[in-house]
């Protein structure tokens, strides 16, 4: 008896110790990697994705398509988190991050065969991901906030090969424009910069608007399509009569009584109205509902009101135009307003909308976004974003490294510098670190339809030479300066793609057992009955990649 093991799991668990656990996440790191390096650089191709409803989704944003995804393994989204890192921190560079990561894996995978533990690949990984960011810390040029040219060649970079390319000269220079706008001495939020989607037209039509665009338009057709030096108010409720608090019942034995009512009522409307028309309210926003008399007697003093604007809207106006808002009309004053120059109901694609312009210190814009179609439109918004969040970084940290895979080479060479300094076998970690960084313009040069080899090569030649700046042009397959090409990213991108990837990496290496539950029971009942979760509910899906559902089919 005393010999037999015990046993601590049901028989519905699933057990995988030791090099099959590591070996079963390397493979999903490194399927979720693949899955996407196809998409990396100017000439990286977009994936389709289909889901269950027959909603379609095209696109090459690396954070956009793991998330459509709907991935199930739980290694594979640690992976994922990656991304989403990225994307939150920096805005642009997902892809390369989830590139390296997965090459991490694959470089980590033969050196555990070689009987390398992974905790001393996990302690060289870090060494190495220390020893790159110094040396993006020596390489980064310093960029001056004010320099629109630098600002605008980054966000070029960021949305080339985004489906932007024909307009993203214009693109670029309204990105840096609004950026440049909505900055204060809090910072940059870009959430101040609203893209205002618009099917029809070209992407050569889109345009800045220092100021705010509501998606609605006025609740009565009677009201002024027009204001000019128009006084803002903010309503953060509504313009209706309040129920009471309690339940109460009232019986009306005489018309009178009821037309008493009323009255009332209409009274109590033709207050809140008159106090607007008192303080000098030209235009009102409204969070809530406006009532029919209310609208009829705002028509009558020619205010022009606006219902059920979003909170963000809200936010921006008071931002915008300076107003602040008030939870009803009797705490309203003068003081409350705001002011903008112009605010105009106006067509645009045959929708009506607000515009809210010539604001005296526009803290908020709007980028009307055109496109000849919503896949269209949707593809190029999502390359805005990353440029916004990108020249925001620029302008935050004022440091910019070359493109063009031309970081990743200089970083691998003085890896291997500083792999010979570093004993025992960490230095053998720190190599294949090196090595995983190249797989950025390996893959440059293989989705532009180069050979990688001679790519490499040509590359590591000129950065031994002292060029530092040495990229690989994925139009004409040479290795050209990427500065004197204007081709930028931000110090922060490659450096937070270094560790994010990293720290994903050595979190897998250092999992050697998994434990799959089988059917996990939810919690009790008061009938004492135990509601089943489905099968391989929570931790389900982890034998192999049979849990990546549906990602062979959408790719």
């Amino acid at each position: 008896m005393g010999n037999q093991p015990l046993i601590v799991l049901s028989d519905d668990s699933q057990r995988t110790s030791g090099k099959d656990a590591q070996s079963m996440n390397i493979s999903a790191g490194k399927a979720v990697a693949e899955a996407v390096r196809t998409t990396l650089g100017p000439k990286g191709m977009d994936k389709m994705l289909v889901d269950s409803t027959g909603n379609v989704v095209v696109t090459n944003d690396g954070v956009t398509l793991l998330t459509e995804m709907e991935i199930d393994h739980p290694a594979a989204n640690m992976i994922v988190e990656v991304s989403e890192t990225q994307e939150e921190e920096v805005g642009d560079g997902t892809t390369s991050a989830v590139v390296v990561a997965g090459e991490l894996l694959k470089r980590a995978e033969e050196l555990l065969e070689q009987d390398i533990h992974a905790t001393t690949l996990a302690q060289g990984y870090r060494q190495a991901s220390t020893k790159a960011n110094e040396v993006l810390d020596e390489i980064a040029i310093d960029v001056d906030a004010s320099d629109e040219e630098v600002l605008q060649q980054i966000a070029a970079t960021a949305m080339t090969g985004k489906g932007a390319e024909n307009a993203k000269d214009l693109l670029s220079s309204l990105v840096v424009q609004a950026v440049q706008t909505v900055a204060d001495d809090d910072g940059i939020d870009t959430d101040n910069v609203k893209v205002e989607k618009v099917v029809g037209g070209s992407i050569d039509n889109s345009e800045l608007v220092e100021g705010v665009i509501v998606d609605k338009e006025r609740v009565n057709d009677n009201m002024p399509y027009f204001a000019e030096e128009a006084n803002i108010a903010l309503i953060d409720g509504a313009l209706e009569i309040k129920e009471t608090e309690i339940d109460a019942e009232v019986n009306v034995t005489d018309p009178d009584q009821l037309q008493q009512f009323l009255e009332q009522e209409e009274a109590q409307l033709k207050e809140m109205v008159d106090k607007l028309a008192e303080v000098g309210a030209d235009v009102v926003f409204v969070d809530g509902g406006i009532d029919d008399m209310a609208q009829h007697y705002l028509a009558e003093e020619g205010i022009i009101a606006v219902r059920r604007v979003k909170s963000s809207d809200m936010s921006r106006l008071a931002r915008s135009t300076g107003a602040r808002a008030v939870n009803t009309v009797d705490d309203l004053t003068e003081d409350h307003l705001g002011f903008a120059g112009s605010v105009a109901q106006k067509d645009i694609a045959g929708d009506q909308r607000i515009f809210v312009e010539d604001v005296e210190d526009a803290k908020a814009v709007t980028l009307i976004l055109r496109g000849g179609t919503e896949h269209v439109i949707d593809e190029v918004d999502r390359a805005i974003e990353d440029s916004l969040g990108v020249v925001r970084t620029t302008i935050e940290d004022g440091q910019v490294v070359a493109g063009g895979g031309a970081p990743e080479v200089e970083l691998s060479l003085a890896l291997r510098d500083y792999a010979d300094s570093v004993g025992g076998r960490e230095q053998l970690a720190i190599e294949a670190f090196a090595d995983a960084l190249e797989v950025i313009p390996r893959t440059l040069a293989e989705n532009a339809g180069l050979d990688p080899i001679d790519s490499l090569v040509e590359l590591r030649s000129a950065h031994d030479g002292g060029d530092v700046a040495a990229g690989l042009d994925a139009y004409t397959g040479a290795t050209i300066d990427m500065g004197e090409e204007g081709v930028y990213e931000p110090r922060r991108v490659k450096g937070q793609a270094i560790e994010s990837a990293t720290e994903a990496a050595v979190m897998l290496l250092r999992i050697d057992d998994v434990i799959a539950a089988g059917e996990l029971k939810g919690g009790g009942s008061d009938d004492g009955d135990d509601e089943e979760m489905p099968p391989g509910g929570g931790m389900g899906g982890m034998g192999g990649m049979g849990g990546m559902g549906g990602m062979g089919g959408a790719m």
